[in-house]
């Protein structure tokens, strides 16, 4: 009964997928296809992550992460917070067991939060397309807008965590 509710998600989308190519085949086929096509670029990009995530447990000691991204890192916790997110290649959904890794190794709990929100805007690829296809201008007004919002909201979401919480977080 366990696994039924873990994955009742994942089998309700596949019933209305069945339902929907009884109906209409076409689109069923056309679910199917985008299904499979997610699911081989997944698969391209998460084994590399991985591979990376657990070079990054071994070689970086925690008593490191702490130093320069923990409770008392300061402005270079923040700071390597988005550079982390800036230098990342990657869809989003690779930025999570990156930030397990982190909340393993002690990092600050806004920091982990800074660097999922610089992984989301502030992306190196992101800024070279839009340098070339919306210029100069709007790219660096967008970058100096969203700075400060995702240092704010990294800060804000830990302030409205409760310390229990934030506990319980670190320690799952």
């Amino acid at each position: 009964m366990k696994i039924l509710k873990r994955y009742i998600f994942s089998l309700i989308v596949l019933f209305v997928t069945l339902i929907i190519t009884s109906i209409d085949f076409n689109s069923g086929k056309s679910i199917i296809n985008i299904a499979v096509d997610s699911f081989k670029q997944m698969i391209s990009v998460l084994p590399p992550i991985m591979l990376l995530l657990g070079l990054l447990d071994i070689w970086v000691p925690r008593e490191t992460m702490l130093k320069y991204m923990g409770e008392n890192s300061g402005i270079m916790g923040i700071i390597l917070a988005i550079i982390f997110g800036s230098v990342a290649a990657g869809p989003l959904y690779a930025a999570f067991p990156i930030t397990a890794v982190f909340i393993k190794k002690g990092v600050k709990f806004s920091n982990v939060m800074i660097f999922l929100g610089a992984w989301c805007t502030t992306k190196i690829p992101t800024l070279l397309f839009e340098l070339s296809a919306l210029g100069y201008k709007y790219t660096f007004t967008r970058m100096f807008v969203n700075l400060p919002f995702i240092i704010i909201l990294g800060y804000l979401i830990e302030g409205l965590l409760k310390e229990e919480d934030l506990k319980e977080i670190y320690k799952n």
